[in-house]
């Protein structure tokens, strides 16, 4: 039986030509070959699997030949040419650096340096993972790298340059290797399918070279994976079902299912992939990235940056139609957030569920605020009929929030807004708060509590997601912007009001927190600026870390008012023994009323858990 040589090797290059997605480098290198400038160190850095190696190897190869051809490559008949390719070559010497990487191997290597090439003209040495050599060993290598013999050429090759200290980057020329290309790799992939007669399908090969995320020697180690396991013939769905991947299929549907509205397909959908094996947390990325993909196929510029196969490219342009850039937007923002605190959630299949429900929400409240701004209007002005004589002017023609915003002037908005006095709201109040939606719920507690089980997540849906980004319609209408950058008056009263209502829509997550806003009650001054007194600054500092965004940008939301700023403060106390938290305030303390402790702790070495 012939024994089985892995492609990564069988068709490794042998010449600068046939080096894969590296023509800039591989060019640089010829032209310094054929021009006789060659220096004295090379350092190769890149992501596993895109060709150093390979690379310094052809390198050391080419400066030895006797006969280089015309297009810089080597000769493959002179002799160091044969010694190389089989194996026996005393010019080229290979060090890996991380199973030596001491001083005393570094010091070998010195001296073997001395010792001149028996044939052609350059000892080459190829030191891979250089980053691993220790810092002794960096150090003792500086002088041999930056003056050798004239016969001595060194080439460095590391995944992680940033490792290397900087004076042995200084003696070095760099040449930092890209990320091998999707197309790239496919057209490798079909070359080597030729040359072993294997029936393979584009898709496939494509997934493939996905799968491989720019190293070519992954990539071929797939490839030999699927041959085993499908044998002469790749095909798609053989690729998908070995090496455990979502079909595309899968977010062609849901997508499809967000357009519809129809959140029972979605959920169903997500079940299908739970039950087939598949891990949540990559079920939405692997959903980020298809959305992604939807957005690039929106312009005819960007349509290149889609890495598929030629029959998959057509049923993303296909689907790409027939979504609005605002439905994507929106729909990559909530698949980030699901993304991010998916590790931190509780009940993680909730915490899915609950992102494709608002993401089969996300067309219809498009859809119902890109209406026109009249019908909006109008349907304020009827929920604000009057019904008194004593209502303001405003009320009584049925003046919109909307209308007065563009009937008054940045300047004079201010001086025109009408304020409430004590716990009697006028119309025109009235008005703004509701053209808040309903969905946001009566309080906005029902969405905080529901959307997550932590107090970010919460935060965050309460004041961004509930009130502003999926219920609120579509931020970048002008009339909307405008609304969102007025500067509404408030009196002390209402934004008390406002306090207690974001107090009790934490109570269920973090009950001291919400103990300590229903106590601590802000204080209104000039300019917007609220200021809240602390206890102590342990308090302080959990107001100021877990509250104190969200709730600025709730009271914002909530009292139409861009220019609110929260500051807080620590009361000065007299007597600080009632106000000791930590350990060392309340061993200090006692320790001031009795010394001793402090010999105590000194003498026996003791110290706080």
């Amino acid at each position: 039986m012939e024994n089985f040589i892995v492609s990564a090797r069988k068709y490794r290059p042998l010449t600068f030509d046939t080096v894969v997605g590296q023509e800039a480098i591989t060019s640089t290198l010829k032209n310094a070959i054929r021009n006789r400038h060659l220096a004295q160190a090379y350092l190769f850095c890149g992501p596993r699997g895109v060709g150093k190696t390979t690379c310094a190897r052809i390198f050391a190869k080419t400066i030895n030949c006797k006969n280089i051809n015309d297009k810089t490559e080597p000769c493959n008949e002179c002799e160091s040419c044969k010694a190389f390719e089989e194996a026996r070559s005393y010019n080229i010497h290979e060090l890996d650096a991380a199973s030596n990487n001491s001083v005393d191997d570094i010091r070998n290597l010195n001296e073997q340096v001395r010792i001149p090439p028996q044939i052609g003209k350059y000892s080459t040495y190829i030191i891979d993972e250089v980053h691993m050599l220790s810092a002794s060993a960096f150090n003792a290598f500086l002088k041999t790298l930056e003056e050798p013999p004239s016969h001595a050429v060194f080439i460095l090759a590391t995944t992680e340059k940033q490792k290397i200290i900087p004076t042995i980057l200084s003696r070095c020329q760099i040449f930092d290797f890209n990320r091998i290309s999707v197309p790239d790799m496919v057209d490798y992939m079909i070359y080597i399918a030729g040359r072993e007669k294997i029936e393979a399908e584009p898709d496939a090969l494509n997934v493939i070279a996905r799968k491989a995320d720019g190293a070519m020697r992954d990539a071929l180690s797939i490839f030999d994976q699927i041959v085993s396991f499908s044998g002469n013939r790749i095909t798609y769905k053989e690729v998908i079902e070995n090496l455990n991947i979502l079909d595309f299929d899968y977010y062609f549907r849901i997508t499809e299912a967000f357009l519809e509205n129809n959140h029972v397909e979605s959920l169903m959908i997500f079940n299908d992939v739970i039950e087939n094996g598949f891990d949540g947390h990559h079920f939405m990325t692997g959903l980020s990235s298809h959305i992604r993909d939807l957005l690039v196929c929106k312009d005819s510029e960007t349509v290149q940056l889609l890495e598929v196969g030629a029959s998959i490219r057509e049923n993303y342009l296909r689907q790409s139609a027939g979504c609005t850039t605002d439905f994507l937007y929106k729909a990559l923002e909530i698949c980030s957030f699901t993304d991010i605190y998916y590790k931190s959630s509780n009940n993680q299949r909730l915490h899915v569920e609950l992102a494709l429900i608002k993401l089969c929400r996300l067309t219809g409240d498009l859809s119902e605020n890109t209406g026109s701004v009249e019908t909006q209007q109008d349907e304020l002005s009827e929920k604000s009929e009057p019904s008194g004589k004593d209502e303001p002017d405003s009320a009584k023609t049925g003046e919109t929030a909307y209308e007065k915003t563009e009937r008054t002037e940045p300047e004079t908005r201010k001086e025109n807004t009408i304020k409430p006095s004590g716990n009697e709201k006028s119309s025109e109040d009235s008005k703004v708060h509701e053209e808040i939606p309903e969905s946001s719920g009566e309080t906005g507690k029902d969405t905080y509590q529901s959307s997550t089980t932590s107090i970010r997540n919460a935060l965050n849906g309460l004041s961004e997601d509930s009130d502003k980004d999926y219920e609120s319609g579509n931020p970048t209408d002008p009339e909307i912007q405008r609304d969102i950058a007025e500067i509404n008056d408030f009196d002390e009263q209402t934004l008390i009001e406002k306090w207690h209502l974001f107090a009790d829509s934490i109570k269920s997550l973090k009950p001291r927190l919400s103990t300590t806003l229903k106590t601590q009650l802000p204080a209104l001054l000039e300019k917007y600026r609220i200021e809240v007194e602390m206890n102590n600054g342990a308090q302080k500092d959990d107001f100021d870390r877990v509250v104190k965004p969200d709730l600025t940008e709730f009271l914002r939301n909530e009292l139409h008012n861009r220019e609110i700023q929260i500051f807080s403060f620590v009361a000065k106390e007299e007597d600080n023994s009632n106000s000791l938290y930590t350990d060392e305030e309340k061993f200090k303390y006692l320790n001031q009323v009795n010394p001793n402790l402090g010999k105590l702790k000194q003498q026996f070495n003791l110290d706080f858990d």
